[in-house]
């Protein structure tokens, strides 16, 4: 039975078209995969079936449910639909969530809004639902708040405030984009769980076709504000019939030749770091409790090494990090950046400057009232601006795929590919020995990624530079690093050549990890690379 109907959809935001002539159908009880890169209308999509488009848009079109036109409904009868007859979660649980509010109080809003239950009974739907996905009363009690959970456990409450009503359609946006792959695979089979039990139809939007290929029946792929091919999921997997289907899953299978060479010597030492957390206390004279975020932890990255370190959310990657910055000082170890000492908070200016990071997003980390010459030029704080720094500017940006002119505009007239390369290019101002990347392309696209990943290796090559790859995307750590670290509760617990650490896994939690990635299945990959 047809559950969703989209036919000749086409979107327009104060003119410029957004979407044209969308089109597909869904059954109940079905996953329906929608990819595309970034920009190509799949959220745009995802609103319009919910009636959430932004100001100044006019779709035309249909979006039918059980024969109702939803584009048609005034908002009142579509507030009646929003969680009652359709779900949404979104991508990034912590925006979705009320900071203010528990997550039982956030979970039973639905209900009460919906005049489905009153306060009381709501809280006691709220209970199920939250032990429905996995948050079981006795770890989560109601009262929790969005802050005091994991990003994997703020998901799951997002679940839960979504099928709190057992909504007929659910629709996730990227759910599991910025969770590592265990979390990941827990978020999918929860997912697929809930279609299965509750026969409700899933329309999943990602950009991850080895995600699509374990859940989807079928699929469509959008470009440009179109859908360009559409079909039962392996027949579409294996033809690939249109050219933006083939080159996307080129970029999803990226690789590069790696040319081997032996590093020099080390540039960055870390050895027998221990950090600790006092947490809060369980009675009003007792000790507060310690939690031990790393380890005993030693690595080092050679000159012109790229070192992967890779674990899951809460294993200790990005204390580790922060330290190694010389943001957050240890009870035990030490860092070493060619031999001079990193000890928070008293880093001296040139260790910093021959010591950069690029973040996870790009836009977070500018400040959107300054230019772009101002953003790149920040480090020279480090280092003076010097007599050749407008030269600089326009180096860096060259060096990053951007045009010398780009200086002069705001960061949000960038895509967010192109903010990422900004990014790198702050990092490339003061001509580091060593960059840090904390999951720098884990929001991007599969075809964005594979053009940053290519960049950073063609950098590598021409500076020399050393970089330490922090990420919990396996498949990227596989294709950059030279050397992977696998980390599990503030411990190293595998190190070893990439390639080996890959194949031939020795520690149980190393298998885990690699057994949890999604893929498309070998006997589907019958299509033109």
């Amino acid at each position: 039975m047809t559950l969703l109907s989209v036919g000749d959809l086409s979107v327009a935001i104060h003119g410029a078209p957004i979407l044209r002539d969308v089109g597909f159908e869904m059954r109940a009880g079905e996953v329906f995969g929608l990819v595309g890169e970034s920009g190509s209308g799949k959220s745009m999509t995802a609103l319009a079936c919910m009636g959430l488009l932004p100001k100044g848009a006019v779709a035309n079109g249909s979006v039918a449910m059980a024969g109702e036109n939803l584009l048609g409904l005034p908002e009142r009868r579509m507030r009646g639909l929003r969680g009652n007859e359709i779900g949404m979660i979104f991508q990034e649980p912590m925006t979705a969530l009320n900071p203010v509010k528990t997550i039982g109080d956030q979970v039973a809003e639905t209900l009460v809004i919906h005049g489905a239950a009153g306060r009381r009974e709501a809280l006691a739907v709220a209970r199920d639902r939250l032990d429905r996905v996995g948050l079981t009363g006795e770890r989560f009690p109601l009262g929790r708040y969005p802050h005091e959970l994991s990003g994997g456990q703020r998901q799951r409450v997002c679940i839960a405030m979504a099928v709190a009503l057992r909504p007929r359609l659910l629709i996730a946006d990227e759910p599991t984009t910025a969770l590592d792959v265990t979390t990941q695979a827990g978020i999918l089979e929860l997912l697929k769980g809930l279609v299965e039990e509750e026969g409700m139809g899933l329309l999943l939007i990602t950009h991850d076709l080895a995600v699509v290929a374990g859940m989807a029946a079928h699929v469509a792929v959008m470009q440009e504000g179109r859908i360009v091919e559409r079909g039962a999921t392996e027949a579409l997997f294996r033809t690939r019939a249109h050219p933006y289907t083939r080159a996307l899953f080129a970029a999803s299978e990226y690789t590069r030749a790696r040319v081997p060479r032996a590093p020099g010597g080390p540039v960055l030492e870390v050895a027998g770091a221990v950090r600790d957390y006092a947490l809060p206390r369980t009675a009003p004279f007792r000790a507060a409790p310690v939690l031990r975020a790393v380890d005993d932890v030693s690595l080092n990255v050679g000159r012109g090494e790229s070192v992967g370190l890779v674990g899951e959310s809460g294993c200790g990657k990005s204390t580790l990090t922060r330290a190694i910055l010389g943001l957050e000082s240890l009870q035990g170890g030490a860092i070493r950046l060619d031999g001079a000492p990193v000890t928070a908070p008293h880093v001296p200016a040139e260790t910093r400057r021959r010591m950069q990071v690029v973040f996870q997003d790009p836009y977070g980390s500018f400040n959107p009232r300054h230019r772009v010459a101002k953003l790149v030029a920040e480090p020279f704080h480090l280092t003076g601006r010097g007599a050749d720094a407008e030269a600089r500017i326009d180096r860096a940006l060259t060096d990053v795929g951007l045009a010398p002119g780009d200086k002069h505009k705001y960061i949000h007239e960038f895509s967010g590919g192109q903010r990422q390369r900004i990014a790198i290019a702050r990092a490339l101002i003061t001509r580091p020995d060593l960059i840090v990347l904390d999951e720098a392309v884990s929001a991007l696209d599969v075809r964005v990624r594979a053009q940053v990943l290519d960049l950073l290796a063609d950098l590598q090559e021409e500076y020399g530079l050393s970089y330490l790859f922090i990420s919990h995307d396996l498949s990227v750590v596989r294709a950059i690093a030279d050397r992977v670290l696998v980390m599990q509760a503030g411990k190293i617990v595998e190190a070893g050549e990439t390639a080996r650490v890959f194949e031939a896994p020795e520690h149980p939690y190393t298998r885990r990890l690699i057994a949890a990635v999604p893929r498309i299945p070998a006997d589907w990959q019958g299509g033109e690379a």
